[in-house]
């Protein structure tokens, strides 16, 4: 499979991120940018699916991600909470998109959630709580 249509590498800081991904932001929805990522050899555990931790990564990325871009000049949001529910595996191949909705972004805490989808199949959901500084 390939990225999709309208998506373009991150170009995120280098560091942990560069070991996760690569990831890829697309078109906004609903104001929020989706983030997409491929299903590389370097993701898949011992079961021929995505490791949990790269969806959670994934998860953390994307509601991060959301809350960075929602105001100029930039947000620098810290993970609070991040809570992930696993609906389906991953595979090797599969072109995944999360999702986001900003819920509250407060003085200083932002409220998200959202999905992580394989096409018109949803792979998990997600929530967190961001704190920033502006």
């Amino acid at each position: 499979m390939a990225v999709a249509s309208g998506f373009a590498p991150a170009g995120f800081s280098p560091g942990f991120l560069d070991h996760g991904g690569p990831y890829y932001i697309g078109p906004a929805v609903e104001g929020v940018r989706v983030v997409g990522l491929m299903i590389c050899p370097h993701h898949i555990n011992y079961q021929d699916a995505a490791h949990g931790g790269v969806i959670s990564t994934f998860a953390d990325v994307a509601l991060s991600h959301a809350v960075y871009d929602a105001e100029r000049p930039r947000l620098t949001p810290s993970t609070v909470t991040l809570t992930v529910n696993y609906l389906a595996a991953a595979r090797l191949g599969d072109w995944l998109e999360a999702r986001v909705r900003i819920d509250r972004l407060g003085g200083h805490t932002a409220y998200t959630s959202g999905g992580v989808w394989r096409g018109e199949e949803q792979v998990a959901t997600m929530s967190g709580v961001f704190n920033f500084r502006r």
